[in-house]
C-alpha cells in the first residue's frame, strides 16, 4: 500500500501559558500542505521493519512510525507485523510536522490494511500518546488547534495561495526552542483574528495577522531564518512566517509569477526550497507525486 504524508505549516502559532504538567498551552491555525512523503507499507509475518532514503532518520523504536504500529499491533491483536518503506521530502527540525505526518498516515494506512475500523477520531487518540501533531495530521484539514495540540476545530473555508518553503541547513530543536522561549516578552499574534481572514477570504487579513511566538527564540539559534523573511517581503511576497519551532520559513504570495521568482532567487542559496500550497484533498490535481 502506498500513502502520502502530507507537512503542515502554522499560520499562526501563539505560545499561550506554561502549564503545571510542564507542557505549553498553545493557539494555532494549521494547514497542510502538498508537500508529503511517500510511505509504503505492506503485512509481513512477524515484527515492524523500516527503511529509508535518509540515512539520518532512525529505523527502531525511536521512530514515530514504528512506534505507532507496535500499538496497533499489540492493542488490537493484530497476528501480522508490517514493512514500512519511507521516501522523506519533508526536511527534519524545519516546523512542518514531517515524523508526525509520517505516524499519522502509518496510522490510517494500517487502519484500512487489518480492517480494524476505527474512526479518524479513534485513530487521532491514538495519535496523541505519540505525539502532539499527530491528532491533526490524522484529518488532514485547516483547523484551529489549541491545548498541546488536540483539540481542533476545523475551518471549513478554503483559500488558495502559493507557499515556498526554505529551510537553512541549520535545524532547531523543538525541546531547545521552547526552553529559550521568554513568555513575559514575548509575541502574542492574533489567531483568532487570522481564522476570521481564511473565513472572509480576506488574504490582506490573512497576512496581516501571521505571527508566531516561537520565532523569537527560533532566530537565536538560526539567524538566517530573519534574513529569509526580509528576503521574502524584498522579493514582493505579501506574507513571510516561520513555521512551528523552524527552522524553515514559508513566503505566502497568490501570484504565481512571485512564487517562481522567489524560487529562482532561493534555489541555490539555502539548504532546501521548495514550490507548494495549501492542501485542499478533494481537489486531484494538488495530489501529485
Amino acid at each position: 500500500m502506498k500513502v502520502r504524508a502530507y507537512a503542515k505549516v502554522n499560520l499562526a502559532l501563539d505560545v499561550v501559558r506554561k502549564r503545571t504538567d510542564g507542557y505549553h498551552e498553545l493557539d494555532m491555525v494549521m494547514a497542510p500542505i502538498t508537500l508529503h512523503d511517500l510511505i509504503y507499507i505492506d503485512k509481513i509475518d512477524h515484527g515492524i521493519e523500516i527503511t529509508t532514503n535518509n540515512y539520518r532518520m532512525p529505523t527502531d523504536k525511536r521512530n514515530i512510525m514504528y512506534q505507532v504500529a507496535d500499538i496497533l499491533i499489540q492493542r488490537y491483536h493484530i497476528p501480522y507485523g508490517v514493512k514500512i518503506h519511507i521516501y522523506k521530502h519533508i526536511p527534519t527540525q524545519a516546523g512542518l510536522a514531517g515524523g508526525s505526518a509520517d505516524g499519522a498516515a502509518v496510522l490510517r494506512a494500517m487502519n484500512q490494511m487489518f480492517h480494524l475500523g476505527l474512526s479518524l477520531e479513534q485513530l487521532a487518540e491514538i495519535g496523541k500518546e505519540v505525539g502532539a501533531d499527530i491528532p491533526f495530521c490524522i484529518y488532514e484539514k485547516m483547523a484551529l488547534v489549541r491545548g498541546i495540540g488536540e483539540k481542533l476545530e476545523f475551518i471549513e473555508h478554503q483559500f488558495h495561495c502559493y507557499l515556498l518553503l526554505v529551510k537553512p541547513k541549520k535545524g532547531v530543536s523543538t525541546k531547545k526552542c521552547f526552553g529559550m522561549l521568554d513568555l513575559n516578552n514575548a509575541i502574542h499574534p492574533q489567531v483568532l483574528e487570522l481564522k476570521e481572514g481564511i473565513e472572509k477570504s480576506d488574504f490582506k487579513k490573512i497576512v496581516n495577522h501571521l505571527g508566531n511566538t516561537l520565532e523569537a527564540p527560533s532566530i537565536d539559534m538560526v539567524e538566517d531564518i530573519e534574513m529569509i523573511k526580509k528576503q521574502f517581503i524584498e522579493l514582493g511576497f505579501e506574507g513571510a512566517l516561520m513555521s512551528g519551532s523552524g527552522s524553515c520559513v514559508f513566503g505566502m504570495t497568490q501570484d504565481i509569477n512571485k512564487l517562481e521568482k522567489g524560487y529562482e532567487f532561493f534555489k541555490n542559496k539555502y539548504y532546501f526550497v521548495r514550490k507548494t500550497q495549501i492542501l485542499h484533498k478533494e481537489e486531484e490535481k494538488y495530489k501529485k507525486s
